[in-house]
């Protein structure tokens, strides 16, 4: 397995922890009950829950590049040491992202999701290189 495919790997188990924590939060505000019922409305989730929920949307938008930029990586061949840690730098950027976003860390939230960003393109420029 390339170092690429094991980021990608964390990177998906980032995400089951991050719905994991919103989903906690949502039970915690509305209860199980309201947790499965359709949620219209205003539910008036508490401050840390939106964050949270804001993340993991965050996170469910921006996934899909990385996992481009892995398949591109990968099936053209071109995994080298600069991709490899291109892919661990965007790792340890989403996981830093998470807790940046739901404790409010302005402006470093914005600062780590733009080193996640650059390395998801430089990779996506390595494979053409």
């Amino acid at each position: 397995m390339t170092h690429e495919l094991i980021a990608l790997a964390l990177v998906c188990v980032l995400h089951l922890v991050l719905v994991r924590w919103s989903q906690a939060l949502l039970n915690r505000d509305i209860g199980i009950n309201g947790n499965t019922s359709p949620r219209d409305g205003d539910l008036g989730l508490a401050q840390d829950t939106l964050r949270l929920r804001r993340a993991l949307a965050n996170h469910t938008e921006n996934i899909g590049l990385f996992i481009a930029a892995v398949v591109i990586v990968t099936q053209s061949d071109q995994s080298t040491w600069f991709t490899a840690i291109c892919a661990y730098i965007y790792v340890a950027a989403r996981a830093v992202y998470i807790p940046a976003y739901r404790y409010g860390w302005a402006p470093w939230r914005s600062v780590i999701y733009l080193v996640g960003l650059l390395t998801t393109f430089l990779m996506i420029i390595a494979a053409f290189i």
